[in-house]
């Protein structure tokens, strides 16, 4: 066969394709390559059923569009005949009068109009004669340029198989060449897209969807034209071709499922089952009659309907009314003519069929989607391919993508949502603690302020009530006053210096330091009843961390003060425990005291919110921790339960300090071990 040299038969209009896929399950050779989740035809291994069009409820796929060949055809000097597919009563049942059909064909300008039906007589003949042998080689029906693509590309081993008889379009080219001479130029109208690419014999190929759209581009209707006959060759029977069966009753050879020896398959399912099975010699004694479609009358270049039954009834109706009014006799005439011309036809392998991944590769990509076994293949064929397997073979071969799994794509959809809850979480706690930071900030600067202003006064007072005291005698009742006044004094200098704490934005003098070692010295200055046990766990590999070690003992002596007073009178358990990363190290301190009511656990970094009692706390130990766990660039949670129908009470809170600079190849083992590493 001398194939057409037309490029992409088929072609993809990516602002259209939705990512249904439909496309991939349909294409018998699986001419689709996902890329980016848009398909995208592959038109080297493209066999032209025109499947993904028919399929494709967005218009993303565009057939080839030869029309401006056409015209340029026609206003050429040449003369130019029409052969039109038998098929066409089945397209244009608004027009009842093939004449009239005729007519509006002429009138685009054609010399010549005539029927692909007797070229399909013709072919039958050639077709009766390998039937007829009873000793004849089983053979696949060559009409149909999808089937001879199909095993040309993916079943070259078949080649010599295919009848070599041209397909009826290629046949009536040749006549018409032989009857209105050579330089005739001829343009195939019909419902299929192959044929396009089917031979170069013919000069050109439109589709009926084509024909239909220059009729009406150039104003022409039944009511303008003069009705003509076809040009002759007239034909006979081969008008039933473009139907399932129609090559069967063209050769009058009954279908008899005891006797018969052809085997007659339709459709992108049927026709590959049954060229797999021919090949593993199931069937192979059987002559196969195939069609891509499901007969001509469906064919992708036909007006959209799914009316596949009305149409075959409107070809047998024509095919009924043709050979009534028949002139057997001319028709005889005209067979005698033409017997002559070389019907004949070759085809060759061009075998594009891309190899089998390794097995090794296979799994790789399964294992990739989250299917380890067997149960794990769901086999849904929402990408486009019968079992997972297929799928993981396109995608090593390239055609396919991971996201293509149904399943596979859901769960990454869950995990992605779970992972933004997370950040979303996150960013929640980022957003709190920068409030909570700019609310310090604000009250640092306040704090400053008034201690500023605080501090003078009260050294003026401390300083001539200390004078005072020291000029009383022993026994003046006044002393007692004095004392008292010095005391608070001295109670409101503290408090200043708190404040002062607070507000200034002190330097992280970084050191090297043992952090486990670091906590003990902070545990020998803790006073606690002997109603509160205490219990230290350190899971810390690597111990050295770098802080400031005045300011961070700072933190955990306050942290511990507050777990003893959190258990006033029926005591409890202190847990401390230390864990860690190559990265940073967590102190978590717990206890089981009275807790933090919810609507306390807002304003707990809040300078001077305390819920001590009067003369027992200033509400500025929290806010500074928290000043110097941001200084030390880490982070302080607090987890904290006051209801006892909750649960148990009381409060944890975690500190999580960064190694800052630590290398922790330079860490040298302290000479003295502080409990058992796990």
């Amino acid at each position: 066969m001398s194939h057409s040299s037309r490029k992409q038969l088929v072609t993809t209009v990516k602002d259209r394709c939705r990512v249904c896929y439909t496309c991939v399950r349909e294409c018998p050779a699986k001419a689709i390559k996902i890329i980016n989740g848009q398909a995208e035809v592959l038109s080297e291994r493209c066999i032209g059923c025109g499947n993904c069009v028919k399929v494709c409820s967005q218009n993303a796929k565009i057939i080839l569009n030869s029309i401006q060949e056409v015209y340029d055809l026609l206003n050429s000097d040449s003369k130019v005949a029409a052969i039109i597919a038998p098929s066409f009563p089945a397209e244009f049942s608004e027009i009842e009068d093939h004449t009239v059909m005729v007519g509006m064909i002429k009138k685009l300008g054609f010399d010549y109009v005539s029927e692909v039906s007797f070229g399909a007589d013709m072919v039958a003949n050639e077709y009766k004669k390998i039937l007829k042998e009873g000793h004849a080689k089983p053979t696949i029906s060559s009409d149909c340029p999808g089937i001879v693509f199909y095993v040309e590309h993916y079943h070259p081993k078949l080649v010599p198989s295919l009848a070599t008889i041209a397909s009826p379009m290629v046949a009536m080219t040749r006549i018409m060449k032989k009857k209105y001479g050579s330089n005739t130029r001829v343009v195939f109208i019909g419902p299929c897209i192959a044929k396009k690419a089917e031979s170069d014999e013919v000069d050109d190929a439109i589709t009926f969807k084509e024909l239909r759209e220059m009729l009406e581009t150039n104003n022409i209707n039944p009511e303008t034209v003069t009705p003509y006959d076809f040009d002759p060759p007239k034909a006979g029977k081969g008008a039933i071709f473009p139907v399932s069966r129609g090559l069967l009753q063209t050769v009058d050879v009954k279908e008899d499922i005891c006797e018969g020896s052809i085997l007659v398959a339709d459709g992108r399912v049927n026709f590959g089952i049954a060229i797999k099975e021919w090949e593993s010699g199931y069937i192979s004694d059987q002559h196969l009659e195939l069609l891509c479609c499901k007969g001509c009358i469906m064919g992708p270049g036909m007006s959209a309907s799914s009316q596949r039954y009305s149409r075959r009834t409107r070809i047998s109706q024509y095919v009924r009314n043709k050979l009534e009014r028949l002139d057997q006799q001319e028709w005889k005439q005209y067979v005698e003519e033409f017997s002559a011309v070389d019907f004949s036809q070759e085809f060759r392998p061009i075998d594009r069929r891309i190899r089998t991944p390794l097995r090794s590769d296979i799994d790789k990509v399964l294992k990739s989607m989250g299917k380890f076994e067997p149960k794990d293949h769901l086999n849904c064929g929402a990408c486009g391919y019968e079992t997972c397997k297929e799928h993981a073979v396109a995608i090593v071969q390239g055609l396919a993508e991971n996201e293509m799994c149904l399943p596979y794509t859901i769960e990454k959809l869950h995990n992605y949502i779970s992972e933004l809850n997370i950040s979303n979480e996150k960013l929640a706690s980022t957003r709190q603690q920068l409030m909570q930071s700019e609310k310090l900030a604000s009250m640092g600067q306040l704090s400053a302020g008034i201690a500023h202003e605080l501090n003078n006064p009260l050294g003026v007072i401390m300083m001539y009530s200390n004078i005072l005291k020291d000029e009383m005698e022993e026994g003046n009742p006044y002393r007692n006053d004095l004392e008292l006044i010095v005391e608070q004094a001295d109670r409101c200098k503290k408090i200043v210096s708190g404040l002062l704490n607070f507000a200034r934005k002190s330097q992280v003098n970084y050191v090297e330091t043992d952090f486990h070692a670091f906590v003990q010295r902070s545990l020998e200055s803790m006073i606690k009843p002997d109603n509160v046990e205490l219990e230290f766990k350190s899971n810390l590999f690597s111990k050295n961390v770098m802080i400031d070690k005045e300011q961070m003992m700072q933190v955990l002596t306050n942290l511990e003060k507050n777990a003893v007073e959190a258990m006033p009178d029926q005591g409890g358990k202190i847990e401390i425990t230390l864990e860690g990363n190559p990265e940073e190290v967590i102190f978590t301190i717990s206890d089981t005291g009275t807790g933090i009511s919810k609507e306390n656990m807002e304003k707990i970094f809040t300078p001077f919110f305390t819920t001590k009692g009067i003369g027992k706390g200033t509400g500025l130990g929290l806010p500074l921790i928290y000043g110097i766990v941001k200084m030390h660039k880490g982070q302080i949670s607090v987890d904290s339960n006051a209801d006892p129908d909750q649960g148990p009470t009381g409060t944890t809170f975690s500190l999580r300090l960064p190694r800052q600079n630590y290398n922790k190849q330079e860490v040298k083992k302290d000479p003295v071990e502080y409990g058992k590493e796990q």
